[in-house]
């Protein structure tokens, strides 16, 4: 069974279908429908995980087609250790977003869950694909349904929320493109595989690697290619937030892992200095901003800048512990610690951005002022969002402190420096997650409509249950998400301590 080709098309096309049919169909037929091809679509991506070999580092579930033959071009698909949680990671979610727009959106409310479904496909598609021109056709066209989601349904800034998010993200990608082209000149081929086969002098190297970070640090995003982010996620439904922070971001680390390593594993080694640098400058750096925020939406922002700062630090640590006799529990460590960031995170960030639309659908307002005593109204709401704040702290026994536990610990084999300048994130991220609870959760009911609000409903119990279990199972037992990385991590590690030099 091609369960690659069906994560990837049945979002696709069933959200083409719910497209047709929006216009002519009642809410709930619609919503219905919705709510089937995303469940549909998880369970099938269930097998990708059920099935996979955890002894192996080869490309799993494998289909290749012919494509364009006269460049060679295939519809070539294939997942591995680093590609595979991920793409779990988005079928779940999208289901998620699915039901929290349940009751949200009231316009135009077909086309709004096509966009999420369409986008889920694609993003699919991002993650299996091994040629590098059909990697790059669902990369680009990931952005029309976010473009559309937050220009349509987003807030009294979309306009400029939304060309700001495109013209960054595709002005990385076209140079991108020009590292594809250069590479498939130099082999001959389009296979991202027989790229990372390729041996390519260092001068051209540092050239593709700096077109590759341009693309991929401005979906990260590192400092200093953040700015559009924030403006995103204000401006952006609940839903589009939610896949912002727990899918979109994770691209960058996922390039940074698939294209950026192993094909210029040299010129990787030669930046590591300023990746390190870039990542330590968004852990602290951002971290102060966040504590200087008053928008609820923003603060979460800027803390998911600052915490995918050490997926990148767990990615390029791995060049200072090379020479180390400790490879296999250090460099393998920071890279294992970085994707389980971007799998905790997506989690983590998801439920507080629904945490946050829960509240603005009751008051309209997402400033931290309006705020004070909800929990003497909504206390189930309370406790779910106190687990949620917890694991983005990084408390132990949630599954935000698991990566950056593991980040750390590498950075320490390297650096006792950058290990320092990573841990003032625990530091940080408490200061500014329990200031924002403290403001809005405790003290005494702040006005009349905090008195009135009513607790979650059984749809809501259900998201957020939901979420809160992940980020506590995965705290207590993150061996679910390792084990499947850990061929894959190893045989990374070998291919960037042996680069392949003309």
């Amino acid at each position: 069974m091609p369960l690659l080709s069906l994560v990837i098309w049945v979002p696709i096309l069933g959200g083409v279908w719910v497209l047709y049919t929006g216009a002519t169909q009642g809410r709930e037929a619609v919503l219905m429908r919705s709510l089937m091809i995303a469940a549909a679509t998880f369970l099938l991506s269930l097998p990708l995980y059920i099935g996979f070999d955890t002894g192996t580092h080869a490309m799993q579930f494998g289909e290749r087609t012919g494509w364009i033959g006269a460049f060679d071009i295939n519809y070539h698909l294939g997942i591995d250790g680093i590609s595979m949680p991920l793409i779990l990671l988005n079928t779940f979610t999208t289901v998620i977003v699915v039901l929290a727009g349940w009751e949200v959106i009231q316009t135009r409310i077909g086309q709004y869950m096509a966009s999420f479904l369409i986008l889920e496909g694609l993003m699919n598609g991002v993650f299996a694909a091994l040629d590098a021109i059909l990697f790059y056709v669902f990369w680009e066209a990931m952005l029309i349904p976010m473009f559309l989601i937050i220009g349509i349904w987003g807030g009294e800034r979309r306009v400029y929320a939304t060309i700001k998010f495109f013209l960054y993200t595709f002005f990385g990608s076209v140079l991108m493109l020009v590292a594809l082209l250069y590479l498939y000149w130099k082999g001959q081929s389009f296979s991202i595989l027989a790229m990372q086969s390729l041996p390519i002098e260092i001068e051209a190297q540092k050239l593709i690697f700096i077109a590759f970070l341009l693309a991929f640090a401005v979906k990260v995003p590192m400092w200093p290619v953040h700015t559009w982010l924030p403006d995103a996620h204000v401006e952006a439904p609940t839903g589009g937030s939610v896949i912002l922070a727990a899918i979109m971001l994770k691209m960058g680390g996922y390039g940074f892992l698939r294209f950026s390593l192993p094909i210029t594993p040299a010129a990787s080694q030669a930046f590591d200095s300023l990746m390190i640098a870039l990542s330590l400058i968004a852990i602290v750096y951002i971290g102060f901003v966040a504590l200087a925020q008053q928008d609820m939406k923003k603060l979460i922002a800027y803390s998911s800048i600052s915490h995918m700062g050490f997926v990148t630090l767990g990615v390029f640590v791995v060049f200072r512990l090379l020479d180390s006799h400790d490879v296999p529990n250090g460099a393998a460590m920071g890279i294992e610690g970085g994707m389980v960031q971007m799998l905790s995170h997506g989690f983590v960030s998801g439920a507080l951005f629904l945490c946050v639309g829960v509240l603005y659908e009751r008051l309209h307002s997402r400033q931290i002022q309006d705020y004070g005593g909800v929990v003497n109204s909504m206390p189930v709401f309370a406790t779910l969002m106190m687990i949620f704040c917890m694991a983005n702290a990084g408390l132990p026994g949630t599954s935000g402190f698991v990566g950056e536990f593991l980040v750390i610990l590498s950075s320490y084999k390297a650096s006792l420096w950058f290990a320092l300048c990573a841990g003032t994130t625990l530091i940080l991220g408490a200061a500014y997650t329990l200031w924002m609870y403290k403001r809005v959760i405790f003290g005494e009911v702040s006005s009349e409509r905090i008195a009135a609000l009513k607790d979650i409903d059984g749809r809501e119990l259900a998201i957020l249950g939901t979420l809160a279990g992940a980020v506590v199972l995965f705290g207590v037992w993150p061996d679910p998400m390792l084990e499947v990385m850990h061929a894959t991590v190893n045989h990374l590690v070998d291919q960037v301590a042996h680069p392949r030099l003309p």
